[in-house]
């Protein structure tokens, strides 16, 4: 099932994440894990489903210039889609590479950029896509079976 298959009659939220504003850097994660406790899903996929959006949303502030994290669950999916216009990610097979970071100075000094948001994400998701444009953005769908 990909995040457009899933009926209207699911629950949908679109968040706006606020790039670079690290004061605020995990709130939409926190929110998105209220509701998915909220609506009962499974420990597992919740745990989850939260940790990796977590690495998303600092991956948002951190990189790009603005973006946006939307939830779509059913009974038996959980379905995490994050969408920036940002720079882009030049080579995603060496983004994927544990330590690899093109975080800033700044970042790093607060004790993010790490590198291993990307590769946390795809260890965590049950299935993870990525599509990166140089000097247009990166979008992310994460799948996390609820069942």
């Amino acid at each position: 099932m990909t995040p457009d298959s899933i009926a209207t009659s699911e629950l949908n939220y679109t968040f706006t994440v606020t790039a670079g504003d690290f004061s605020k850097a995990g709130s939409i994660s926190t929110k998105i894990k209220r509701i998915l406790q909220q609506i009962g899903a499974k420990p597992d996929a919740l745990r989850r489903a939260s940790i990796a959006t977590y690495e998303a949303e600092m991956n948002i502030v951190i990189h790009a210039d603005s973006g946006e994290i939307a939830l779509i669950a059913s009974p038996t999916e959980i379905i995490i889609r994050c969408k920036d216009k940002g720079p882009g990610i030049p080579d995603i097979e060496l983004a994927m590479k544990p330590g690899y970071s093109t975080a800033s100075q700044e970042a790093r000094e607060m004790g993010f950029g790490a590198g291993m948001g990307l590769p946390n994400i795809h260890r965590l998701a049950d299935r993870m896509d990525i599509e990166s444009t140089v000097g247009k953005g990166t979008t992310l769908a994460m799948v996390f079976k609820n069942d």
